[in-house]
Order: structure tokens, then C-alpha cells, then sequence
């Protein structure tokens, strides 16, 4: 929801302004419930918009900044119908939050630009709203070859209010499930031993998600949890691999906006002259795929990995580092699955849309891992990410 708040210089006959008003809004044609100027919720919807009905409002504003650095840390923004000076106090109060090292925006133009605008900004605050609160697990550490994939934990707790926090590898190990030492646990039912094990973590400690050292469990119990992540993300819970963070956090970002958590994979092959490349990984959200396969996990041979069928067409790749401070996001089509026998069984041929952000990949990738979900998001990704 758009919530809109007023600052009105007195100087102005309330009448004349009040008219102007509600044509303005009537205008723009968006879903919103008017504050006035009561700022006592701000910060509490999808959108807070300071609507700046007048000139002569600078020193109103000035007056009740401290109040909204209080209330919230996303950019101010500044709605305005040009009216009775009303973009230039505008564009006064947007000077003044530069210099105080505050982010904001002012939202004007014709009535479809301003629409349009709302609109993006209300469903990447959506997404941030549902990600408030959410509790993410890391069951083990990171896997050993993952050496930039950490997470700062302060700023994810400040700018997404999500909550890591660690889970050792033997809670899961010493669930009685995966304490049969015989060939049960080598094939399905094993696999299936391991996705109600972790169901069990995941209700245990309240987590929304979870990354696992998955590698682990191929010395541990002879298997892997390629069915168990696949089943698990399909249910709604983000399911990583490899306890790699940076990718969880855009999982569970791509989930909140999308309602999928994305496919986790590898590049393993890109053609920069042509943006061109395949994904590939052993499991996918088994609610992502049109239909799928048993096969072994790829680097072992053992256990089951997912060869998992996507429909094809627009896709949005997806990945941000784990102190926040850099994403990428670009487009592309899903031209066609493959089941080569030489790579991760889930395995993805992606064209982007603009050929030149293949090089992002060999030039200054954030990790390995990718995050790619169905259809095209990249604007609210980036709002999102800008927020």
C-alpha cells in the first residue's frame, strides 16, 4: 500500500489547495491512502510519499526530518504536481537531504510517468515488508572453495531486517533418520531421509530459508541434498547450496518480489561476443520446472541430483554480494535445456538481452553461484537493492 503524507505552507488558502489536490491524485490514477499530516505511520507502508502541495515549505520539512530519520532509512521521496511552486521547494528540500547525506527523489512529471514510477517503487517495498523479520539458517560453513562468499551480517540485518544464524552441521547428522548405516541411504530414500531431517531444522530454530554445506553429507551418509532443496523451495522455504550466503540473500529476495526462489547455479560456459551461456546446477525448485528426472549428483556420481526442465523463455539472472553493497542484474531468454552428461544435471542455455553484460562475469563476478527466476525483474531488483 501508498501512503501519502502532506506539507502545506499556511501562506496558501486551504480551500484552493485541498481542490488541487484531489485532482492531482485523481490524476495519477494509483491505489493509496492519504495521511495528511499526520507522520506519526511513516515508514510502516510499501511507500511513504511526502506529498509537497506548495512553496514555502522548506523550513516545515526541515522541522520534521529528524522525526522521519527515526521512522525509516529508505529514501525520502517527494511527490509534487508542480503546482503553487510546489517542484521548486521540492527541489530545495532534495539540496538540502544531499548535503546531509540523505538519499531522496522527487517524483514528478506527467501523470503516466508518476504512475509507472509508484508502482515500482510500492512492489519493491512489498518485497522489502516481506522480507522484514525473516530468520535464515547456515547449516555449517560456508564450503571450503567458497572463499568470497560470506555475508556482512550488520548491514543485512539493518537494510533487509533478515537474521542469520548458524546451525552446526551435526545437528542435522545426529538426526535419527540419517544414522542407518546400510544402502537405505544411498538412493530415494535416503534423499528423502535428509529433506525430512532438514524440515525438522527448519522448524526447530523458525527459519524462512537456509544455506547447508551440502558436500558433507556425500561422506557423511552417502548421499545428497539435491531432492531435499528442490522439495524444500517448492514448499516455500529458501533452500541453498553449498553455505553459500550471498546466494541465499538473493534467493530469498528473488522469493519475496517473485514467490520462486530462483534456480542456484553455476556458470560453466559463456560466450561474451554473443551473451550466450549455460547454467547448470544438481537441483532446482522442483515448482520452477515443467518436469524433472532422478539422476546421481554429478561431481560424485552418488546420491540424487535433479535434472530439472524449465520452460523456456524470459528469465531474470540475479546475484548480491553479501555486504549489499554491489548486485547484478540482467535479462535474457531461456533458449533451451540441456542434459549433457559432463555437467550439474539442471543445465540451462541463457541468451541476455544485452550481450555486453556477459563480460560482468569474467571481469568482476560476485562469486560463482547465480540466482536465475522466470521472467523479467531486473527494474524492481534494482529498486529493491536501491532502497
Amino acid at each position: 500500500m501508498t501512503a501519502i503524507y502532506t506539507i502545506t505552507s499556511e501562506l496558501h488558502d486551504e480551500k484552493t489547495v485541498s481542490a488541487a489536490t484531489q485532482a492531482f491524485l485523481e490524476s495519477l490514477n494509483i491505489d493509496y491512502v492519504m495521511q495528511g499530516a499526520d507522520f506519526s505511520t511513516f515508514g510502516q507502508h510499501a511507500l511513504d510519499l511526502i506529498y509537497v502541495r506548495t512553496g514555502g515549505t522548506e523550513g516545515i520539512f526541515k522541522r520534521l526530518l529528524p522525526q522521519l530519520q527515526t521512522q525509516t532509512q529508505r529514501p525520502l521521496r517527494l511527490l509534487t504536481s508542480g503546482k503553487s511552486n510546489s517542484l521548486a521547494a521540492s527541489m530545495e528540500i532534495l539540496s538540502y537531504l544531499r548535503q546531509q547525506g540523505l538519499r531522496g527523489e522527487i517524483i514528478h512529471g506527467a501523470a503516466d510517468y508518476i504512475r509507472r514510477r509508484v508502482q515500482l517503487l510500492e512492489q519493491a517495498g512489498e518485497a522489502l515488508l516481506r522480507l522484514r523479520g525473516c530468520r535464515l539458517g547456515i547449516v555449517g560453513a560456508p564450503s571450503d572453495w567458497l572463499i568470497a562468499s560470506d555475508a556482512d551480517r550488520e548491514a543485512v540485518s539493518r537494510k533487509l531486517g533478515i537474521e542469520l544464524t548458524d546451525i552446526a552441521m551435526e545437528e542435522l547428522l545426529e538426526d535419527e533418520r540419517l544414522k542407518i548405516k546400510d544402502e537405505r541411504l544411498c538412493g530415494s530414500s535416503g534423499a528423502e531421509a535428509i529433506y525430512h531431517a532438514l524440515k525438522a531444522i527448519v522448524g526447530r530454530h523458525g527459519l524462512q530459508g537456509f544455506t547447508i554445506r551440502c558436500f558433507d553429507l556425500l561422506t557423511a551418509v552417502k548421499n545428497t541434498g539435491c531432492l531435499a532443496l528442490a522439495k524444500l523451495n517448492s514448499e516455500g522455504t529458501v533452500a541453498g547450496c553449498e553455505g553459500d550466503v550471498p546466494a541465499l540473500l538473493s534467493m530469498t529476495i528473488v522469493k519475496a518480489l517473485t514467490g520462486v526462489s530462483g534456480f542456484q547455479a553455476n556458470p560453466a560456459k559463456i560466450n561474451p561476443q554473443t551473451g550466450e551461456m549455460i547454467f547448470a546446477h544438481c537441483t532446482i525448485p522442483l515448482n520452477m520446472v515443467e518436469h524433472y528426472e532422478l539422476d546421481t549428483h554429478f561431481e560424485s556420481g552418488i546420491g540424487v541430483g535433479i535434472r530439472g526442465y524449465m520452460k523456456t523463455g524470459p528469465v531474470t539472472i540475479f546475484k548480491v554480494s553479501g555486504d549489499l553493497q554491489r548486485c547484478f542484474v540482467a535479462e535474457g531468454e531461456l533458449v533451451r535445456n540441456e542434459a549433457k552428461p559432463d555437467l550439474c544435471r539442471t543445465q540451462q542455455v541463457i541468451r541476455l538481452n544485452d550481450a555486453s553484460q556477459a563480460a560482468y562475469f569474467l571481469t568482476q563476478p560476485i562469486g560463482n553461484h547465480h540466482i536465475v527466476v522466470p521472467g523479467h525483474h531486473a527494474e524492481t531488483l534494482k529498486a529493491i537493492m536501491e532502497e
